[in-house]
């Protein structure tokens, strides 16, 4: 049984992503711990890569701080095994394909098994080549996560019937940043792939403000958010717990009152 349904099992979930070693691993140590006691139901944390195409300004930043400050992915791994003695809560590795290979697959999805990373998501991995990785994760119980995007229409059915953990619809097209307005017809792309999978779905990409977070939970199962997380880390640095930990929670109490 994937642990990432526990995330999705007291309603609507709330996800935020950080970027490791931005501005240090004790940094984000410090941050995981708040955003687990202020109500994230599951962390995404991504592990620094060069050439991040999915992410936009904000994100690229926080990947070359976190790359010039040192971080490598064994650091990470050992930050995460010593997060897991508190935290309990789902977490998922977000990064690039290239970062998984050039460690060793196998080697690199059996580690997350080990030191608790319950999901694997790595938004250049088209759905047709994810065979590679998928049979690695499927051995050691991590999740593949599939992204649907706007763009993704007549795969949707298709990616929702093999999803795993739970699907990470993408609500803009382009890299990920704040958004003032999401345009994209959610409610339709959640309406598909609740016809193909009884997955839990929640929407990322453009998501900043409580308002925009209560709104897409209310379509979908959940609002994913990193942006807006990583503009508070460039803002404080070394105090960025706290100003995080706040924001988590106007975030997941605006969620928890449109199930009301």
């Amino acid at each position: 049984m994937s642990k990432i349904a526990d995330a999705f099992a007291n309603g609507k979930a709330f996800i935020p992503f950080i970027t490791c070693g931005d501005p240090d691993l004790d940094t984000t140590k410090e941050i995981v711990k708040s955003m687990a006691a202020n109500g994230a139901d599951l962390i995404e944390l991504g592990i620094p890569f060069s050439d991040p195409t999915a992410e936009g300004p904000v994100i690229q930043a926080a990947n070359l701080r976190a790359l010039t400050g040192g971080v490598t992915t064994d650091k990470i791994f050992e930050m995460v095994k010593d997060l897991r003695r508190e935290v309990t809560i789902p977490m998922v590795f977000m990064t690039y394909a290239n970062v998984v290979f050039s460690y060793d697959a196998e080697k690199f999805i059996k580690t997350c098994a080990d030191i608790g990373i319950d999901g694997l998501i790595l938004p250049d991995l088209p759905f047709e080549e994810k065979g590679e990785f998928d049979n690695i994760c499927y051995e050691y119980g991590v999740d593949l996560i599939s992204l649907i995007a706007p763009t993704s229409e007549n795969r949707i059915s298709m990616i929702a019937k093999e999803a795993q953990g739970f699907i990470y619809i993408v609500s803009s097209l382009g890299v990920t940043g704040v958004r003032n307005e999401i345009k994209t017809d959610i409610a339709s792309m959640v309406r598909l792939i609740r016809e193909n999978s009884s997955i839990p779905c929640a929407v990322g990409f453009g998501i900043s403000t409580p308002e925009q977070a209560a709104k897409m939970a209310g379509i979908s199962d959940g609002a994913i958010v990193g942006s807006a997380i990583i503009k508070l880390v460039a803002q404080y640095g070394k105090d960025a717990a706290a100003p995080i930990g706040e924001y988590v929670k106007s975030m997941k109490n605006a969620i928890l009152a449109t199930a009301n």
